[in-house]
């Protein structure tokens, strides 16, 4: 059975997470990516969180990198851009999220890729777009999460605006560009014509942000934060269990508009009289006595694990969730069993846990996720697909290049 993005080959000259979340959900749904990396040491990301005592390449990249080849060049050459646009010639997508003009000055922008390849789609990630006051301005993911408005609605209401532990800026970047890609060689399809996809990361955190300037909308007013309580009305809070750690709680819902939610929650706790107590009756007041009723909840779930609160709760239909810590998350049965989270062996690494590919098609199943070695492949991609002979690849070695 063939894999959905089977005979799509990406050139993927990504760094760092936004470019390589995106190239791994290609190369996950099928799609052959070469990654192309700088000599000595390649993509920085494969030393990042690592120490010096440690040569193996770090988990942050091989988390992004999975199902990908690798080769090795250096772009500055007049050799290696020979091999560059040699390669985009053969591509279905070219990515990149470079600085700005960076590809441009490597000769490898839209228009000069354009004229090498008019089917290819070009995709780019952006802190702030092409164009615009911000389009010269570098960009990271907390720099997006600050620039879209999602640091100003988080965190606790008398607090500072806070970072979101989820990498929105960076990943959700990623996952946009993959729509756009897509969508661009569905329409390459109809037109055979290739085109340039862009996401800047400000806007696709905004995107993600947006149902929160719902009530900026009807009064004007900026959205504060609410912590961990609900801004849309009802009650929300996280519910103290046994134990000490500060990831011992479950977080708790129940919307204004599901009332049943609340009979449940009483009936499990054993405290069915809280129905007819004025200051729950009612989605509003459960709103305006939230830390009341999140005493008489920790009460109860004091004496017991997250993970018996949560079931006791969600098997009523109650919405809540263990908060459940990273170890936790890469040993969790729920997850091990969709594949979510597996075990791979890695040459240099040994053997480790790996986040698998969130999505399911049922006529495409998923390739084993391995991570790049640098270099591994440079040889067989530029005999096979960059047209080089063995001894112009040894005389590329001798210089460098590769």
């Amino acid at each position: 059975m063939s894999q959905a993005l089977e005979g799509i080959r990406v050139i993927d000259f990504t760094h760092d997470q936004a470019g390589p979340s995106c190239t791994q959900m290609l190369a996950w749904l099928g799609a052959d990516v070469i990654k192309i990396e700088r000599p000595p040491h390649g993509d920085r990301a494969r030393r990042l969180w690592t120490t010096p005592d440690d040569p193996a390449d770090s988990y942050f990249f091989l988390l992004l990198n999975s199902n990908k080849r690798s080769i090795v060049v250096d772009l500055k050459t007049v050799e290696g851009k020979d091999i560059a646009r040699r390669l985009v010639r053969e591509a279905d997508v070219i990515a990149e999220n470079l600085g700005p003009g960076v590809m441009e000055r490597l000769g490898l922008g839209y228009e000069a890729v354009k004229v090498l390849n008019p089917r290819a789609v070009y995709a780019s990630v952006k802190g702030f777009g092409s164009y615009g006051p911000y389009s010269a301005y570098k960009c990271f993911e907390p720099v997006a999460q600050a620039t879209s408005g999602a640091m100003s609605v988080t965190g606790e209401a008398d607090g500072p605006p806070l970072l979101s532990g989820a990498n929105i800026g960076d990943s959700g970047t990623g996952m946009h560009l993959a729509i756009a890609i897509l969508a661009a060689l569905v329409q390459r399809g109809h037109t055979g014509k290739g085109q340039l996809v862009e996401v800047a990361m400000q806007e696709a955190v905004l995107n993600l942000t947006r149902v929160k300037f719902t009530p900026t909308l009807r009064d004007g007013k900026p959205l504060g934060r609410t912590g961990n309580r609900s801004a849309t009305g009802g009650y929300a809070d996280l519910i103290r269990c046994a134990g000490d750690g500060l990831n011992e709680a479950v977080y708790l819902i129940i919307p204004p508009d599901n009332p049943e939610m609340f009979t449940a929650v009483t009936e499990v706790i054993g405290q069915p009289e809280l129905q007819k107590d004025e200051r729950f009756a009612t989605p509003p007041a459960r709103a305006r006595n939230a830390a009341a009723l999140t005493e008489i909840l920790e009460g109860w779930g004091r004496s017991r694990s997250k993970h018996e609160v949560m079931k006791a709760l969600a098997s009523r239909g109650v919405v809540c969730g263990a908060v459940l810590d990273t170890a936790e998350v890469l040993a969790n049965p729920h997850l091990r069993e969709r594949g979510a989270v597996y075990d791979i062996d890695h040459p240099t690494r040994g053997r480790f846990s790996v986040i698998g590919c969130p999505v399911r098609l049922s006529d495409s199943p998923f390739a084993p996720t391995r991570a790049p070695l640098m270099g591994e492949h440079t040889e067989t991609v530029l005999t096979s697909l960059a047209g080089f002979s063995a001894d112009e690849v040894r005389a590329l070695r001798e210089k460098r290049v590769i």
